[in-house]
């Protein structure tokens, strides 16, 4: 892929892919729940919020490195957990993985990935983190965890906000499953997608190789059923204190939207959360995770880090996250627009622009480190303050006259 006549963000990577993918795997990726409502509101929310350019200061000299968990970054961004990459692109997980040692930041395996776990340790020198969902069969997580550890996995990251598989409509319009079930009308969209259908000849159909290796799926004719069947909706947080005993590097827990329960992860001694509504793939109509933000940094008060996922696109969307009291963002989507259109280089490029953006916001915004970028940078629209809404019963016969503020 040529730098010079390439995709030039991210959104135009979404377009790549979208042409490249045949129509039910990119909507696959890119769909969400219900009538993706969250999804939408993931991108209105961040596109609300507005960054104030602050100038004199002297931006001669910027870096976007942090610290996280003791060992360095080059940038506040993480490539998280996402399932079956391999049907984007071959060996799609290890492409993830490789682009992210070259950027200088962590890769997230997930537990629904379409490669190995020692192929993706295998792959580049950089630090892999792997995602452990609590399936109903503990001694499968805990085996995950143990081979995590024996091979030099740095960090687990639990996803909690999956108790059951949100619905997804393209999904099922689509017939999407595993194997892949070729229809005439997708053969037709085979057809069209030349380039991917050669790939996959060559390198067999993509699978879910980590979950293979511990259930017998061909029971599941969708990856919806296969998470329904496996998934445990009972997880508590005497799930959570279980894999804090047994994991002593840092544990990260994803998918909170309740800033309540990211003071109980503090409480409870882990390292990390993300905040997350899953990129708006479990509930249709949660809010969105920028939003929350405050109320996060509020309630852990400093005593874990705050990670932070679902819509983010550019560098300008990331120094915003940070404004708001995040430690660093995890992408979902983004790379994987960029791993369909062009395996690891594109992935590498597409990192390599979110780069430049956040240093063009840093200089702009007066930011030469990112310890300089706090809430100032920011400004919020006004909260929407109605005096007018049906009543309930209750207030019907108080009549007292109602107002309240929404979110």
């Amino acid at each position: 892929m040529s730098s010079q006549h390439g995709p030039a963000s991210i959104a135009d990577f979404r377009i790549a892919a979208q042409r490249a993918l045949p129509k039910m795997v990119f909507d696959f990726f890119d769909g969400g729940a219900g009538s993706e409502l969250t999804l939408r509101e993931n991108r209105a929310a961040l596109d609300r919020i507005r960054l104030v350019g602050s100038a004199p200061v002297d931006v001669g000299h910027r870096s976007a490195a942090i610290s996280l968990f003791g060992k360095p970054l080059s940038m506040p961004i993480i490539i998280g957990p996402t399932g079956l990459a391999g049907a984007a692109w071959p060996a799609g997980d290890q492409a993830l993985a490789r682009a992210a040692a070259q950027a200088g930041i962590p890769f997230v395996m997930s537990s629904a990935a379409s490669a190995s776990m020692e192929a993706v340790a295998a792959a580049g020198e950089g630090r892999k983190w792997f995602q452990l969902y609590l399936f109903r069969d503990r001694e499968v997580s805990l085996r995950l965890l143990q081979h995590a550890q024996a091979l030099g996995f740095e960090a687990i990251e639990i996803t909690v906000d999956n108790a059951i598989p949100g619905r997804r409509l393209r999904d099922a319009r689509n017939g999407f499953s595993l194997p892949f079930r070729w229809t005439p009308k997708k053969l037709l969209s085979l057809a069209t997608h030349p380039g991917w259908a050669l790939r996959m000849a060559r390198a067999g159909a993509p699978r879910l190789e980590v979950m293979a290796a511990e259930f017998d799926l061909r029971s599941a004719a969708t990856i919806a059923e296969v998470m329904e069947q496996q998934l445990d909706p009972t997880v508590s947080w005497d799930d959570i204190a279980f894999i804090r005993d047994r994991w002593k590097g840092p544990l990260i827990l994803k998918g909170l939207l309740d800033p309540v329960q990211g003071a109980r992860a503090a409480e409870l001694g882990l390292d990390g959360i993300v905040v997350s509504n899953h990129g708006g793939r479990q509930l249709d109509g949660a809010v969105a995770s920028i939003d929350m933000l405050p109320e996060f940094a509020a309630a852990v008060a400093g005593r874990l880090a705050i990670l932070v996922d679902s819509g983010f696109r550019s560098g300008t969307d990331v120094i915003k996250a940070l404004a708001l009291g995040a430690t660093a963002v995890q992408l979902g989507r983004a790379t994987l627009y960029a791993l369909a259109s062009g395996g690891e280089e594109a992935v590498s490029r597409a990192l390599s622009i979110l780069a430049a953006e956040l240093d063009v916001a840093q200089a702009m915004t007066g930011s030469p480190t990112i310890a300089d970028i706090g809430p100032a940078k920011l400004r919020l629209p006004p909260p929407l303050i109605r005096t007018e809404r049906v009543a309930t019963p209750g207030e019907l016969a108080s009549s007292r006259p109602q107002t309240f503020a929404a979110a």
